[in-house]
């Protein structure tokens, strides 16, 4: 029999470590602490699965362990759970900041301790299996040596720069220090115009400057592709000089392409947060701005730092939410032009949380992606839909095909084919009910691999929709090597039809050719009854948009089709 897994509960008083040990004992191997100090012996001498600490505790308290923990890298994988006798916000952030994986609030609710517990140690099992992979990699580089430099550029790699940030703050600890991240604005079309000798003299003559740069009072790294950072005192930063510096330099190399870098600045407030956090929130700085060919560098400041610690309650919510089922579809119809009658609708997905209400996917879904949960939601989301074509079939009349999102990480599970099959016959269902739309961008990614599986879907029978065509900038080009049955027309070209002529005229064109493809348009962001008169004129049939309907609960969305049942 397997051994279990140990769990180390650290409170001051006994009667809070007898509670926990009941919930836990049948799960984990427990052991007990009276305080910090006892913690780290324990810590010190064996294995330990997760740590659930009391913060406030005599001799050593909760914010000490939880520092010594994250701190030393032997322990700093250790799953750690912080435990307050009422909610406060400051010491949960201040907890969360510091590398806390989520924070329960007394008295204990069983139900609460257990699923955040289960929650915390599913996301670790995800950080092993990385962990694992890491080392895996590790053990390949030892082979060849260990190599603190990063082989095309000759500044520190990842690893090393952030190994050195954290050295350079400790050793400094009265100076105020800056993290700078930076990268360059479509990179990868420079090697694509290009060849890979000159983005790759644009990465070393960069290196090169920021060598410069950080002196012998700061350090430079390459953090991935062309992705770098500087840890310098703040008194050395001068961002307007560092850029105009850049940008001469690399304008010396003659290239006729401008070449534009930005940046993102963390002002160090905490130095003992891991150094890949410091980056992430550069970085999330730099993300404001990125595009921005008149902002050229942006600040972390409060605003982010409240969305970061959103992001976490979405990230520590979200295994929870699905299994209990807060997350619901919404559905937008898809009318007629002429006759207004629903010939499909779109599902999206709604998060109803207990606490903070309906979440929207805008702050919600992109988390989602970066953290892979997306497919898991999206196959959610397809039940869903499944079991409402399901409602509508047993309630008679006609059955609106409902369309549902599918990402990029689907395309790429080859068992999508079955998994949807599954569910049609689960329900009963037949495949052009559920039809199934992929973003323009998804296409660009690995266009052999989804050319493959477009053509799986529609030679069983799904009808699929390429969303948001004309977002990007190979529209038209796609067009020539995926079939797909329809087009649905991204609101920002509709939105420019009523600003420009030119806009107007590839509208007329790009319906006029789905039309000779026999491939069907939707045109999706239609608000007013001037865009409806113009894409009627033009020969469009389906259109989708608030001018129309909102997206609508299922409730009121089958309300609306008993009217519209009864009008017939």
């Amino acid at each position: 029999m397997d051994e279990k897994p140990v769990m180390l509960i650290v409170d001051d008083v006994e009667i809070n470590r007898v509670v926990l040990a009941q919930f836990f004992q049948d799960e984990y191997t427990i052991i007990e602490a009276v305080n910090g100090q006892e913690a780290l012996k324990v810590i010190e001498s064996q294995s330990v699965s997760i740590v659930l600490v009391d913060l406030v505790m005599p001799v050593m308290d909760g914010f000490e362990v939880l520092s010594f923990i994250k701190h030393h890298d032997q322990y700093a994988q250790i799953p750690v759970i912080v435990m307050t006798a009422r909610s406060d916000g400051s010491s949960e952030a201040r907890a969360m900041e510091m590398g806390a994986a989520d924070y329960i609030v007394k008295p204990y609710n069983p139900t609460i301790v257990r699923c955040r517990v289960k929650n915390v140690m599913a996301r670790q099992e995800n950080e092993w299996r990385k962990v694992e992979q890491v080392a895996k990699d590790q053990q390949l580089a030892l082979m060849h040596g260990y190599i603190e430099k990063d082989s095309l550029t000759g500044i520190y790699n990842r690893e090393t720069f952030y190994r050195k940030a954290a050295a350079l703050m400790q050793a400094n600890r009265g100076v105020s220090y800056n993290i700078v991240y930076l990268d360059i604005s479509c990179f990868k079309a420079i090697n694509d115009m290009f060849r890979i000798d000159t983005g790759n003299l644009v990465l070393k003559t960069a290196a090169v400057y920021f060598q410069v740069v950080a002196g012998d009072t700061g350090i430079c790294g390459r953090i991935e592709a062309d992705h770098f950072a500087l840890c310098l005192p703040a008194s050395q930063v001068d961002m307007d000089g560092i850029m105009e510096g850049l940008d001469r330099t690399i304008a010396s190399l003659g290239i006729s392409h401008n070449i534009v870098f930005h940046a993102g600045v963390y002002p160090v407030d905490n130095a003992f947060l891991p150094i890949d956090q410091m980056c992430g929130r550069a970085y999330m700085a730099l993300s404001r701005i990125k595009g921005d060919y008149k902002q050229r560098y942006a600040y972390y400041d409060q605003g982010m730092r409240d969305l970061m610690l959103e992001e976490q309650m979405i990230v520590r919510d979200m295994e929870f939410a699905l299994v209990g089922r807060q997350f619901c579809i919404y559905l937008q119809p898809v009318c007629n032009i002429k006759t207004n009658e629903i010939v499909s609708v779109e599902a999206f997905a709604r998060w109803n949380h207990p606490h903070n209400g309906l979440i929207s996917p805008a702050r919600f879904i992109p988390v989602f992606e970066r953290s892979g949960f997306i497919g898991r939601l999206d196959r959610f989301i397809w039940e869903e839909a499944c079991r409402f074509l399901s409602l509508q079939r047993e309630r008679g009349g006609k059955v609106v095909p409902v369309s549902v999102n599918v990402s990029r990480l689907d395309l790429y599970n080859l068992g999508l084919l079955d998994f949807l099959q599954s569910l049609l016959k689960k329900y009963g269902l037949e495949p052009w009910m559920l039809r199934l739309e992929v973003t323009e961008s998804a296409y660009t990614d690995n266009p052999q691999q989804m050319i493959e599986m477009v053509g799986k879907l529609r030679a069983n029978g799904f009808v699929v929709i390429m969303d948001d065509f004309g977002k990007g900038y190979s529209s038209l080009n796609l067009l020539k090597d995926f079939a797909v049955d329809a087009l649905k027309i991204d609101m920002s070209l509709l939105q420019e039809v009523e600003r420009s002529e030119r806009a107007g005229v590839i509208v007329e064109a790009v319906v006029a050719m789905a039309k000779k493809l026999a491939m069907d348009i939707i045109v999706e962001g239609v608000e007013t009854k001037a865009q409806v008169e113009y894409l009627a004129g033009i020969g469009c049939e389906t259109i989708q948009g608030y001018y129309f309907s909102r997206p609508l609960s299922e409730a009121d969305f089958l309300v609306r089709m008993l009217r519209e049942q009864a009008a017939e």
